[in-house]
C-alpha cells in the first residue's frame, strides 16, 4: 500500500480551528464554566475528548506534526462531531488519502421504502453488504416469486437452488459476479459474523462458489444485462443496475428494467397480472 501523501498543513490548521469553534461544550458533555474569550471548545478539551495529549493536538493544529494515523483522526472526528463528509475531508487534508470505509448498520430508510413503492411497475429492492434483502416492492416479488422476501439472502438460492440455473440463463456470469462482490465486501467487513458464516457455508455446499472464491475473484456489481426464463412468461432480456446508498450503511438499491420491446411488454404483463395493477394510457 502506498504511503499517505503529505498533509495540507494550512488547510488542516484552519479546518480544525473552525470545527473546534463551532462545538459548544454542553454538546459533548462538558460543563460550561463562565464566559469564554472564543466560541466553542478549547484545545485541551478537544485533546481530552479524543484521548490524545494536549501538546500533540496543539502541534497538530499548528501544522507541526507528521502524518497522523487514521485511528486518531477518527477520534478527533468523533470529538468534533464531524459529519461523514467532514470526516472524509479531515482524512484527505491530514493524510492525503480517503478514510477507511465505516459501516453504519441500519434498516432500509422510510424514504427508500417509499421510493420502492413509487415504482410499482419496476422490480426494485434494497440489499445490505451480505446480500440480505432489507426491503422490496411488489414488482420484485412478481418477477422472482413469493420466496423473494425480506430477510432472505439472494446469494444462497443462486448457488443452492437448482432452479436458479434454469431461471438465470446467464447463471455462470451472474453467480461469479456475486462471488466477486462478496469477496470485496468481506475485505471491508472482515469481522462480520453473518458474512463470514455465509461465505463459509457457501464454500462448503457449492463447488462452484468454492472454486471461484479460491481463484481470488473480486468484482463489484454495478450494471449489466441478463436473460431469465420465467415459468409464466418465458424468456426476457433484462437490464440490472445496482446503486449505492450514500449514507455509510453500504446498502444497495437494485433495479430491473426491460432491455428490449419484447421484455418491456412481457415484464409489464407479468407485473400487472401478479400485482393487480391497471395500465393508465
Amino acid at each position: 500500500m502506498p504511503a499517505p501523501r503529505a498533509a495540507n498543513r494550512p488547510e488542516l490548521s484552519a479546518f480544525l480551528r473552525a470545527m473546534r469553534e463551532r462545538v459548544r461544550p454542553e454538546e459533548v458533555g462538558l460543563p460550561k464554566l463562565g464566559q469564554r474569550r472564543t466560541p466553542g471548545l478549547r484545545r485541551q478539551e478537544v485533546a481530552q475528548l479524543a484521548a490524545v495529549s494536549i501538546d500533540w493536538y496543539i502541534r497538530l493544529e499548528q501544522g507541526r506534526v507528521g502524518i497522523p494515523g487514521a485511528a486518531v483522526l477518527d477520534a478527533l472526528a468523533q470529538a468534533l462531531k464531524l459529519s461523514e463528509a467532514e470526516r472524509h475531508h479531515l482524512h484527505l487534508i491530514a493524510r492525503g488519502e480517503a478514510p477507511p470505509a465505516r459501516h453504519v448498520p441500519a434498516p432500509a430508510s422510510q424514504s427508500l421504502r417509499t421510493l420502492l413503492r413509487s415504482m410499482p411497475a419496476t422490480p426494485a429492492w434494497i440489499l445490505d453488504f451480505r446480500f440480505d434483502v432489507l426491503a422490496h416492492n411488489a414488482a420484485a416479488v412478481a418477477l422472482f416469486g413469493p420466496g423473494f422476501a425480506v430477510g432472505t439472502n439472494t446469494a444462497e438460492p443462486l448457488f443452492l437452488d437448482p432452479g436458479a440455473r434454469d431461471f438465470q440463463l446467464d447463471w455462470d456470469r451472474i453467480a461469479r459476479e456475486h462471488v466477486g462482490n462478496l469477496r470485496a465486501n468481506l475485505a471491508r467487513h472482515p469481522d462480520d459474523p453473518r458474512l463470514l458464516s455465509l461465505v463459509a457455508d457457501l464454500r462448503r455446499t457449492s463447488s462452484d462458489f468454492a472454486a471461484w472464491w479460491d481463484d481470488q475473484t473480486v468484482q463489484e456489481r454495478t450494471n449489466g444485462t441478463k436473460r431469465v426464463l420465467h415459468p409464466a412468461v418465458g424468456v426476457m432480456t433484462l437490464r440490472y443496475d445496482v446503486l449505492a446508498v450514500q449514507d455509510g450503511s453500504e446498502q444497495r438499491l437494485s433495479v430491473i428494467t426491460p432491455a428490449d420491446a419484447h421484455a418491456e411488454e412481457t415484464l409489464r404483463s407479468l407485473i400487472f397480472q401478479q400485482t393487480k395493477l391497471r395500465a393508465v394510457n
